[in-house]
């Protein structure tokens, strides 16, 4: 599949990149997308949600009524679990919701996101660009020039530039990233994948060659 390279004014240089087919035409594996986008939003869990059990909560131990002819249920103290104050019975605790996934699996995710978005035409590729000084106006001028501004977007660099990150970082709807940290969840979320060229030939050695990227660490 060949795109065409625009530059940050919008205008089509004359060039066109050829899509790797096999990280952008692949049969979409949605299982291995459902697993990889549920490892990510485990690991965004703080997993400190804490209830008390009837040990810990603060109330009196004093028996409070006999135990037979009282005509009801049998109760201890107050902080019984059936009674209204008291603990609760298998309430959360603590926990880490971390769990592995393996690397194959992760790249063949993000190889299925990747191919349903050039399936819908969602790709777009620009020439590597910076900005002089962190400006939202570039930005913005940027996503206009290239008719994306009114979608949900996600741009990739081949690697960190603070001034675009600091240029997009208040633009609603918008999220840079770069190339290492590209995840599953991220490219579904995005209406539309806007890719430095530089970044495309990152991906196919990352993807193609290391078996998979990181866990998407963000800036």
């Amino acid at each position: 599949m060949e795109v065409n390279v625009y530059n940050i004014k919008g205008e089509d240089t004359g060039r066109k990149i050829t899509l790797n087919e096999s990280i952008f035409g692949i049969e979409p594996n949605d299982h291995a997308i459902y697993l990889d986008v549920k490892q990510f939003m485990a690991n965004q869990r703080q997993g400190t949600h804490k209830s008390k059990e009837r040990s810990e909560i603060s109330g009196s131990t004093r028996k409070i009524g006999r135990q037979k002819g009282g005509g009801g249920a049998r109760r201890g103290d107050m902080n019984s679990p059936v009674l209204v104050g008291g603990g609760r019975v298998f309430g959360p605790k603590p926990r880490d919701y971390y769990f592995k996934l393996n690397k194959k699996v992760k790249a063949l995710a993000r190889k299925s996101a990747l191919s349903y978005k050039a399936q819908n035409n969602a790709v777009v590729v620009v020439e590597d660009f910076s900005f002089e000084a962190p400006k939202t106006k570039d930005f913005v001028a940027m996503t206009k020039n290239l008719k994306v501004s009114d979608k949900k977007l996600l741009v990739i660099l081949p690697e960190a530039n603070k001034n675009v990150y600091l240029s997009a970082r208040n633009v609603k709807g918008a999220n840079v990233q770069t190339i290492s940290g590209l995840n599953t969840y991220r490219v579904l979320d995005a209406g539309v994948v806007v890719f430095a060229e530089s970044a495309l030939s990152a991906i196919d050695t990352i993807l193609m060659y290391k078996g998979g990227l990181n866990n998407g660490n963000y800036y």
